[in-house]
This record gives structure tokens, sequence and C-alpha cells, in this order.
């Protein structure tokens, strides 16, 4: 193939990766308008700053250390 040749198929997939991406994006708002939305699903989840309440952790075991009463190998 000459530098030519190349340079028409690199155009030629570049311009029907352009069209792709437009009939994704065309069938994503097209989803969005058609999908019913939850109420009070949007936005952020506010976290509070207060601590948890410590008797959530009872008998939950420290995750890759073993349990409490146990040596870890």
């Amino acid at each position: 193939m000459s530098l030519q040749d190349d340079l028409t198929a690199v155009r030629r997939n570049l311009n029907e990766l352009v069209r792709s991406v437009e009939r994704l994006e065309k069938d994503i708002a097209r989803q969005a308008r058609a999908a019913p939305r939850a109420p009070g699903r949007e936005g952020m989840v506010p976290v509070p700053d207060a601590p948890y309440d410590s008797s959530l952790w009872k008998d939950v075991d420290d995750e890759g250390l073993g349990a409490r009463d146990r040596r870890a190998p």
C-alpha cells in the first residue's frame, strides 16, 4: 500500500467512527428521554459527618487480619 492508500483508509475509518459516535449519542439521548426517572435519585447523596453508631460494627472481623480472638498466620 502506498502512503496515499493508508491515508485514505484512515480517513474512511475516522469518518465511520464519527458516524458511529453520533448514532450512539442520539441513541443515548433518546433513551434518556424515554426512561422514567425515580424521584430523589438525581444529584448528590448527603453523608453525615457524625460518627457511625459503634453497634453497627459489633461481631465484625477486621478484613484481612482474621478474627479478633485468633492470631493471623
